[in-house]
């Protein structure tokens, strides 16, 4: 492969540019209704539990649902399919919004159950989302500029997430949880029509005679039939489920830095900032050379952050290492997008998107659950300490038994 030596080449397509803009606003608006549904659960419960099954509500129907949505990506309109999971999470969103303004929040099972309900809701949207967007993407590109596109893609998506998780905050602060889930609601109707002035895409080709059950497991059996796919997709799996502290920084901003809701917004858009930083970078510096050594050194860097980050007692010191951390997986996520982009026949680029939503995407939402399970058994910090921990075994254990990845090249270095 030959990169592209115009770093801005790909900004120039016009269906690339709505793309990216729904992206932006789908993503700043998630963001948004994360922070918010983490820190009303865990005001009405003070239970980190509760937050860990926050992300086993979402990530139930989406790991149910997913490889049937990668067929579906694989065989209609990967727009449509957008379109409608989009305007799905807009009515959850405004769902939420109502009901913060019409039911008493203090000790309310009811709100409670409300609550896990529309995330439920939302886990089955999101599910449909990662593998018809991947498979909408390469179509609004040329080959060439995969690289270029996984790239920005990355960049400006987690330029979004810092955004989301830093107004959060802000919003909350000013105006109350009902007002916040309605300007979450509005970016999403915005991100539906900006799904909506992309020019209409041809449906994937099928393949003859392919069998439903085949079709739905095809990416699956393509995945585990490759090193370098299992063994990439396998290390973020489970330093995502093991290392990720995500679920738990409303404890640790109330509780260990008495840094309130504000804090907690720089908390959860810190890790994006460095992901953003790292991925301009990569924009000028794509990881294509050293490509698998360079992954590995990045998902043990992330566990390295994730111990420094429990045992910090200091704000500021742990908005930097989660920075830090941030920085480390944009490396592996952009690694990963372009090995899935280019190494990925075009038939199949939903199904083997849907594989790696489950791995990847799913992930964060039982890795939620994870982290408050042990977080109830073992203490937040220690639960924090056990899972970096974790995850530097897995490098370890990818690095002496996937080869191939450890050796991968994605270019020459002459070239």
């Amino acid at each position: 492969m030959k990169s592209n030596t115009d770093p801005y080449a790909v900004l120039k397509h016009r269906d690339f540019q709505f793309f990216i803009m729904a992206r932006v606003l789908f993503t700043v608006a998630i963001r948004i209704q994360g922070v918010l549904v983490g820190w009303q659960i865990y005001m009405l419960t003070k239970d980190p539990l509760s937050l860990g099954m926050i992300g086993l509500a979402e990530a139930v129907p989406a790991i149910a649902l997913g490889l049937y949505a990668g067929h579906l990506a694989d065989k209609a309109s990967r727009k449509h399919i957008v379109r409608l999971a989009y305007a799905t999470l807009f009515l959850c969103s405004l769902a939420l919004g109502i009901l913060s303004t019409n039911i008493q929040q203090e000790n309310n099972a009811q709100l409670i159950l409300s609550i896990y309900t529309l995330i439920f809701i939302t886990g089955i949207a999101r599910g449909f989302i990662s593998p018809a967007m991947f498979g909408l993407m390469t179509q609004c590109v040329p080959e060439h500029l995969y690289p270029n596109s996984s790239a920005w893609n990355s960049t400006i998506g987690q330029l979004s997430i810092v955004t989301g998780a830093a107004m959060s905050g802000v919003i909350y602060g000013f105006t109350g949880f009902a007002t916040s889930y309605f300007i979450s609601a509005a970016l999403l109707m915005m991100a539906v029509v900006s799904i909506t002035f992309i020019s209409p895409k041809p449906k994937p080709l099928p393949i003859a005679g392919e069998r439903l059950l085949e079709s739905i497991f095809a990416g699956v059996k393509f995945v585990f039939s490759n090193q370098v796919f299992l063994g990439a997709l396998s290390l973020d799996l489970f330093a995502v489920l093991f290392g990720g502290a995500i679920a738990l920084l409303p404890i640790f901003a109330e509780e260990i830095l008495h840094a309130g809701p504000q804090g907690l917004g720089l908390l959860r858009a810190a890790p994006a900032l460095g992901t953003f930083a790292m991925a301009v970078y990569q924009i000028y510096r794509p990881p294509l050379y050293n490509t698998g050594k360079l992954l590995l050194i990045s998902v043990a860097g992330f566990g390295v952050c994730m111990i420094l980050f429990a045992w910090s007692e200091y704000f500021y010191l742990s908005l930097l290492l989660l920075v830090l951390s941030g920085a480390f997986d944009s490396v592996s996520v952009v690694i990963r997008s372009i090995i899935m982009q280019t190494l990925t026949p075009a038939h199949m680029k939903g199904r083997v998107s849907a594989v790696n939503s489950m791995f990847i995407g799913s992930s964060n939402e039982i890795g939620a659950f994870e982290s408050g399970v042990a977080a109830r058994l073992m203490g937040t910090i220690p639960s924090v300490v056990f899972g970096g921990c974790m995850t530097l075994l897995v490098v370890a254990y990818t690095a002496v038994k996937a080869p191939r990845l450890r050796k991968l090249n994605l270019i020459k270095k002459n070239e």
